[in-house]
């Protein structure tokens, strides 16, 4: 029996895909950049105007950086926000699908999601990585509420370093930590640092695939 095909757009080196794929999915990924690790068919294009004919369902993470609490710093660079015009196009679609970005973002807020919820991180740290997610068709809340202070240190994954959340607190982490924390050992640093972690698309993907079956 074939697997339903999901469209990832913005797919970047493939968290979400990960766990879509886990989820039971066939995913194929579009970003306009290429994404040598990406680990399932990978088509470089432009994902605000490549066709959404011929899938089964569709995921979107736009880039975040517009909408961030770190667009305010002093030395905070200039962002086109990719999200409002994305979610525009798909809620004039009937296929099922799922937008991802971050808290505070001009979204609905349908679900949120933290790591903590799913166990996420390394040794004595925590990782959050909270998230939200709109879509068009009812996607249960998970019932787990955020597990945070369950640890003792909290792990967050930036553009070039992993350290600890508390700004007080000098600890550092390597690329092989972010790796472990997020579940995922494909991916540089770099990488990381854009990524969905799979427990968050795999949550969803089950729900999807049930939707689908409805």
């Amino acid at each position: 029996m074939a697997k339903p095909r999901l469209l990832d757009l913005f797919c970047g080196a493939g968290g979400a895909a990960m766990g879509y794929h886990r989820a039971g999915f066939e995913v194929v990924g579009v970003d306009i950049k290429l994404q040598p690790h990406y680990p399932f068919e990978f088509r470089q294009a432009d994902a605000m105007t490549y066709s959404l004919e011929g899938f089964d369902a569709i995921h979107a993470s736009p880039p975040c950086q517009a909408h961030t609490a770190l667009k305010t710093a002093w030395n905070a660079k200039q962002h086109p926000d990719l999200l409002t015009p994305t979610l525009e196009r798909l809620r004039a679609v009937t296929t099922p699908w799922v937008v991802e970005n971050v808290p505070g973002a001009p979204m609905h807020r349908h679900l949120v999601l933290c790591g903590t919820m799913f166990g996420l991180g390394v040794g004595q740290a925590e990782m959050r990585r909270h998230r939200w997610f709109e879509t068009n068709w009812p996607v249960p809340v998970l019932r787990l509420p955020c597990a945070h202070r369950q640890r003792p240190i909290t792990i967050g994954i930036y553009g070039q370093h992993r350290r600890d959340r508390r700004r007080n607190v000098q600890t550092f982490f390597s690329v092989e930590d972010g790796r472990q924390a997020m579940g995922i050992d494909w991916m540089t640093g770099d990488e990381l640092s854009q990524a969905v972690p799979p427990a968050y698309t795999e949550y969803i993907g089950c729900w999807l695939l049930k939707a689908l079956a409805a």
